[in-house]
């Protein structure tokens, strides 16, 4: 499956032990990731400023995850009518590569449910799909 891990999922699951990081890991060792230039920045920034993490070890997480996922190079713009401009532009880089799921913390996103055919899910709901297949 691919899945695209929005930011809040990726910080929550580099700064904290929980749900997140297990999601992550089962992504990771189980799935394809997908992930885009616009998303890395946002995770760069918010891991420095707001996380506090040393730039060398953030500098290997992003270069890890340019190396080792799926990289959308660019996307054309959903027509979508969120708030959040900036989650126009993930939910089209994830939409571009494919992404059978959408995994968000934002309840914004979640409400919308399905973007074509990708659905956006909960790190929780994904966790119970997982449980539910095997």
């Amino acid at each position: 499956m691919r899945l695209f891990l929005d930011t809040n999922v990726l910080v929550s699951a580099m700064a904290t032990r929980g749900l997140c990081a297990d999601v992550l890991r089962e992504v990771l060792f189980t799935h394809r990731l997908v992930v885009a230039a616009p998303l890395l920045s946002e995770l760069e920034r918010i891991l420095k400023d707001k996380i506090g993490i040393p730039k060398d070890i953030i500098d290997e997480v992003i270069e890890f995850l340019r190396r080792d996922t799926h990289n959308v190079p660019s996307a054309p713009l959903l027509d979508i009518d969120i708030q959040d401009e900036g989650d126009i532009v993930i939910l089209s880089y994830a939409l571009e590569g494919n992404a059978d799921l959408f995994v968000t913390g934002d309840r914004e996103l979640l409400n919308l449910g399905k973007v074509h055919f990708m659905e956006i899910v909960s790190p929780r709901e994904f966790w119970e799909k997982l449980k539910s297949i095997t």
